[in-house]
């Protein structure tokens, strides 16, 4: 699976890498990332691969990446050739309830700033960045569609919602014959796999193509952190972050998930970042996995992750290593408990391609 083998993302004709260059690293307002040099260097290597999909949003370092990736797209001349993906959702002008969130009034907003700051008349994949907790699912859709009808997005999705909000959203452009929703941006990794309980299943029904964030769980799994060598503790930036909600990286668990991967690294003679990111692009349901680097190095290792097939046994055991707890109500739809349901017998559905069988009249 080179970067040069595009794949329709969701149920839908847009083509893309299956490796996206994640431009939340581009500037520095943040206190980290790339310089504009080492940004365009990261951004042209990217596409002499072969890769296409590119994906920022209106708040990574205060709306530079999408400056620093307009100003490359233009000067490259590569405008029609990439997949330019953005999002909005964060507020702009603190004090201002409207300048954030996802209500008409501020997609509207939001949408022109990007197309300015991106040098471009049209945005190809526009994406709801965060659920604000207030703006319903048919106002979402009913704005993404004008956009689409206006030509300033080519097609729209959703990243970190609810599923039952993105499923409401979805259900309702079908039912009212608006554009539907192509892409679901979520966290998804060794370390981060819930997302197989309830949205990998609602993507494959809905058409939508998942693009995973964080596939190394914020450098976990880069192969930087080492439980052969650091005994199980960690420090940089993880060590800043951890501990907060949502973002403690350094638990007893993901300690036994590092370990395992670095096991079956070191069985392939790859590294620990190309095997966690192998991973996860060939994980059911993923169309593109979002890589960021604020070195040329990185990128280059992240880039030759598609370049080996992950054998099944190897497979087998980071699945095992890293497997979540089934919560309620999943364990309920265990194989024992389906045997239950279906009296033993074996029943599921068609497999794909399946037909049935035609018969030619004889004579």
């Amino acid at each position: 699976m080179s970067l040069d083998r595009y794949y329709t993302l969701g149920r839908s004709g847009l083509r893309v890498s299956p490796l996206a260059l994640g431009a939340m690293t581009f500037g520095e307002e943040w206190g980290w990332g790339a310089a504009e040099d080492t940004a365009r260097a990261l951004f042209d290597r990217y596409l002499d691969a072969g890769g296409n999909f590119i994906d920022t949003a209106d708040m990574y370092t205060e709306g530079s990446s999408e400056a620093l990736l307009g100003r490359f797209v233009e000067e490259a001349g590569v405008r029609d050739r990439v997949v330019l993906a953005t999002k909005f959702t964060y507020n702009a002008q603190p004090g201002n309830p409207n300048a954030g969130g996802n209500g008409r009034k501020n997609i509207l907003r939001a949408v022109e700033g990007s197309l300015r700051r991106l040098r471009t008349d049209y945005i190809d994949l526009y994406l709801l960045h965060t659920w604000d907790r207030l703006t319903p699912a048919e106002e979402v859709v009913r704005t993404l569609d004008d956009l689409v009808r206006a030509g300033k997005i080519r097609y729209a999705g959703l990243s970190d919602v609810p599923a039952w909000y993105a499923a409401r959203a979805q259900t309702y452009a079908e039912a009212h014959a608006l554009s539907p929703l192509v892409n679901l941006q979520l966290e998804y990794s060794l370390v981060e796999r819930h997302i197989e309980h309830e949205f990998v299943p609602l993507a494959t029904e809905l058409g939508l193509g998942i693009t995973a964030w964080s596939p190394l769980a914020m450098g976990l799994l880069s192969g930087k952190y080492r439980p052969s060598r650091d005994g199980g503790t960690g420090e940089g930036r993880l060590a800043v972050v951890s501990g907060r909600p949502g973002f403690d990286r350094f638990t007893e668990r993901n300690w036994r998930i590092v370990g395992a991967l670095e096991a079956v690294a070191q069985e392939l003679g790859r590294p620990m970042a190309q095997v966690a990111l192998n991973w996860v692009a060939t994980q059911p349901g993923v169309g593109s996995v979002i890589v960021g680097a604020t070195k040329l190095a990185q990128l280059e290792d992240n880039l030759a992750a598609l370049d080996f097939t992950l054998p099944e046994p190897l497979r087998v055991r980071l699945d095992e290593a890293s497997r979540p707890e089934a919560p309620f109500p999943y364990y309920m739809f265990a194989d024992a408990q389906q045997a239950m349901i279906h009296g033993g017998a074996q029943v599921g559905s068609k497999p794909a391609g399946y037909a049935p069988p035609v018969f030619v009249a004889q004579g």
